[in-house]
């Protein structure tokens, strides 16, 4: 301990800081506190603010209503409060440009137009409305005739035909497979191997009929679990037999030892 004190004695103090430097640390710290004082005074006006106008927009018609371009900490009291009133909430636009909250009441939700041109920045009105219905219907229309026009292609490489008024697709085949191959399979066997097959009733060790368990799990479990109470109460049974069984040998043997037969003299 004493090579260590004199260790630490010979090193130099840390410098301590004068008067002027803690002044201006001091203010500082005071700065500070009041710029935070300040952001929660400016974010509780705002709560009060978004508080109000959500009152007002529950008792009234409107389906929707949007706030200003907010940053990120105004953005989530809007997100908050709305969540808190049963409102669904919603952020578009680009971070720290135009990045703004649009407040649906639930029975209004947005639709997939709405939310796509919204997120384009295109707003929405009934004019955009009605473009983005027309645009969604040229591209289902243009998705339906794409796949036609694939399953088509994928018809003629397979040799068949689809009909042009068969909306949903099916393909058919343009010949008779037992006309085609018949100088390979013959009528007869083409008619054979066509016909219904059976299924072999004694296939494997188990017949297959057995293999056709239709009950649900819980049954299947109940069905199992009834099965070993059974058990159990046999086996009690049996037991109890055997131990009744012991019981009276026992009382026999007893009583011919207590009891030994009369011996006559005469």
């Amino acid at each position: 301990m004493d090579l260590l004190d004199s260790i630490l004695n010979a090193m130099d103090a840390p410098p301590s800081a004068s008067e002027q430097q803690k002044t201006l640390i001091k203010k500082q710290r005071e700065l500070m506190e009041r710029m935070q004082n300040k952001q929660k005074e400016e974010l509780s006006r705002f709560r009060k603010y978004v508080d109000e106008r959500m009152a007002r927009f529950a008792k009234d018609d409107r389906v929707c209503i949007e706030f200003q371009p907010l940053d990120k900490v105004h953005r989530s009291v809007i997100h908050e409060i709305a969540e808190n009133g049963g409102f669904i909430a919603m952020s578009f636009g680009q971070e720290d440009v135009d990045r703004h909250s649009v407040v649906y009441k639930k029975e209004h939700a947005p639709g997939e137009d709405e939310v796509t041109a919204r997120r384009n920045g295109d707003g929405w009105n009934k004019e955009i409305a009605k473009e983005y219905a027309e645009q969604r219907k040229e591209r289902l229309a243009q998705e339906q005739s794409n796949k036609r026009a694939s399953t088509a292609a994928a018809a003629a490489e397979a040799g068949c035909s689809t009909d042009p008024d068969n909306t949903a697709g099916e393909v058919k085949p343009t010949t008779n497979y037992k006309a085609k191959y018949a100088h390979l399979i013959g009528e007869s066997a083409g008619l054979q191997a066509a016909g219904k097959t059976e299924t072999n009733q004694s296939y494997g060790f188990v017949p297959s009929k057995n293999k056709k368990d239709m009950r649900s799990i819980e049954q299947t479990l109940a069905d199992i679990q009834a099965k070993k109470r059974l058990k159990l109460q046999q086996q009690q049974q049996e037991q109890q037999q055997q131990q009744q069984l012991e019981e009276e040998a026992l009382e026999v043997s007893q009583s011919t030892t207590e009891d030994p037969p009369a011996v006559d003299h005469q």
